[in-house]
């Protein structure tokens, strides 16, 4: 899983812009998509109980900390957030959720200004808890605390666990959440813990919710998960991510249907007979690779070797020239010695993929990783993380430069100097002239350069 460290999904520093109202609430992120997009669900429920957004920390009167607990690092990232929240605005009351909450409780209700701590399956009800805490502010006791539900996240429908989002500001994507939990219990990560096991959202309910954001206005709609190639495995009823997939290209439910990142034993020859022929469903997927040498895959717990992942780039590739192909790779895994490494160096150099995400190891309390022998120093995580990130670089330009000469159905989202957007098989693109493209419109544009890492193109009409 990826880590990044955001704020709001709306617009502010720390939280989202402010739109009038009495009691204010500011939302910070950390972690993955799915955290973003269950951000993106409390503010929408704030905003329609009546809930005013708070542009910063300082003016809100509470503020939601959405945690991440990954790695070990993330956890001391959600820790420093609280107390920088906390510094700036020592009046308001800290609500913590997220996965970290989810696992460790205990630590985080005892932290300075924390007034509740949510647990993943109560996000859903965080307005309710702050209607109940404003109470108390006006009359009652207010006494930081645990909601119930703490420690393995129960199973459950996801229909009734996660809200629909039709609200994105500032982005003419939208997000779709349509699988929470993992079964995979890969020996650094704690998410199984967090999130609990796989349960996927109703199939009818995951086709309802398309086609009302696609009459939101929305052209392009990622689907979402914290495995989300596990999507339907969970069911009897033969539902697959596949099956959703061939529904929307049949019946063309939005412009454009993008995969969030999928696990490389569920890119099976079902999912690749969808995405080799697809006029919706975009070119474009993000597999974690995390090592190329098979002695730290079989550490690690992942079910495949680096001669399976190998094939299957190149079967993707075969199928669609031009899938853009990403990895996430991690650096320093117990174990990982300069032999090992160069292995995964070199696989990566010998596949056509467009871009890598790398992340050094980071030793997480309560993993399998964690007590294993080998620990790697730091620096020497650094130093290969640099190496895979300088490779990642090449090859980014290299896959760039194959698109000059060709035209790209591009997906205008904004305007910086110039016109931007992203193209179908996820490259940026950026207009040298406005002529006949708007915002949220799919302008077909001949690439005529790069620029560092963006394409250049002009609008093209027959």
């Amino acid at each position: 899983m990826s880590v990044e460290k955001t704020s709001s999904p709306f617009s502010g520093k720390d939280g989202f812009a402010p739109q009038g109202g009495n009691t204010r609430v500011a939302i910070a992120t950390l972690g993955c998509k799915v955290n973003q997009y269950e951000s993106a669900a409390m503010a929408e429920s704030l905003e329609n109980r009546g809930l005013s957004p708070a542009a910063t920390f300082a003016e809100a009167d509470y503020i939601i900390i959405n945690t991440c607990t990954v790695t070990g690092r993330t956890d001391y990232q959600s820790r420093q957030l609280i107390r920088r929240a906390q510094k700036a605005n020592p009046r308001a009351a800290v609500i913590v959720t997220g996965c970290y909450a989810q696992t460790s409780p205990q630590i985080l209700a005892g932290m300075p200004g924390v007034a509740s701590v949510v647990g993943n399956e109560e996000k859903t009800r965080i307005a309710e808890l702050i209607v109940s805490l404003q109470e108390g502010r006006d009359g009652g006791e207010n006494s930081a605390g645990a909601c119930p539900g703490q420690g393995m996240a129960k199973s459950g429908s996801l229909s009734e666990e996660i809200p629909f989002v039709s609200r994105f500001p500032g982005h003419t994507r939208a997000f779709l959440k349509i699988q929470d939990g993992c079964n995979a219990f890969c020996s650094y990560c704690i998410v199984p813990y967090a999130r609990g096991r796989s349960r996927s959202l109703e199939p009818e309910e995951v086709l309802a919710r398309l086609a009302r954001l696609a009459r939101r206005g929305y052209r392009e709609v990622v689907l979402t998960g914290i495995h989300l190639g596990a999507y339907g495995k969970d069911r009897t009823d033969g539902t697959t991510l596949a099956g959703i997939l061939r529904h929307v290209e049949a019946h063309r439910t939005v412009d454009r249907l993008r995969l969030s990142s999928l696990e490389p034993g569920d890119i099976d020859e079902e999912l690749l007979a969808v995405m080799g022929a697809a006029r919706v469903v975009c070119p474009h997927l993000h597999i974690p690779l995390q090592s190329g040498d098979d002695g730290i895959l079989t550490r690690m717990g992942r079910k495949y070797d680096r001669t399976a992942f190998r094939e299957l780039v190149a079967r993707v590739r075969s199928l669609r020239p031009d899938m853009t192909i990403g990895l996430d790779v991690m650096t320093g895994f117990p174990g990982e010695d300069e032999k090992a490494f160069e292995n995964t160096l070199e696989l990566v150099a010998s596949m056509p993929v467009a871009y890598l995400h790398v992340f050094p190891y980071s030793r997480r309390p309560g993993t399998a990783a964690a007590a294993m022998n080998g620990q790697v120093r730091e620096e020497d995580k650094k130093r290969r993380a640099l190496a895979l990130r300088q490779l990642g670089a090449e090859k980014r330009r290299g896959f760039l430069e194959r698109f000059i000469g060709a035209t790209l159905p591009v997906l205008i989202e904004g305007r910086k100097d110039r016109l931007k957007g992203f193209s179908h098989n996820y490259l940026p693109v950026v207009l040298r002239n406005d002529e006949g493209a708007t915002v949220n419109t799919i302008v077909p544009v001949r690439i005529e350069d790069r620029e560092n890492d963006v394409l250049v193109g002009s609008p093209v009409y027959e």
